[in-house]
């Protein structure tokens, strides 16, 4: 599977995407055929702690699969969306034949 990230308006270190990918590739775990994911990370701008936004957007055969999460920190939210995504992954497989 190929991951991009796209960090906006800040740098992203190694370490958040290190972490981000390896999360990602537990996916693969439930379906095999992932093609990209694409990893957004935003910082909105609220007066609120809960400011971390993370978009991932998973491209399989049959479609493409999307999650937004907001949280404390950017790993929170990634962990959240994973977590989302392997519901969504999991549905769908036995519904559709995914």
């Amino acid at each position: 599977m190929v991951v991009q990230f796209h960090a906006v308006n800040f740098k992203a270190d190694a370490k958040l995407k290190n972490f981000i990918d390896k999360r990602l590739e537990k996916l693969e775990r439930f379906y095999g055929r992932i093609l990209e994911a694409e990893v957004f990370l935003k910082v909105e701008n609220t007066k609120q702690k809960s400011n971390k936004l993370t978009e991932i957007k998973l491209v399989v055969p049959k479609g493409k699969l999307l999650v937004r999460k907001l949280a404390k920190t950017f790993e929170q939210s990634a962990d959240q969306g994973v977590h989302a995504l392997e519901r969504m992954v999991k549905k769908k497989k036995q519904i559709r034949g995914f």
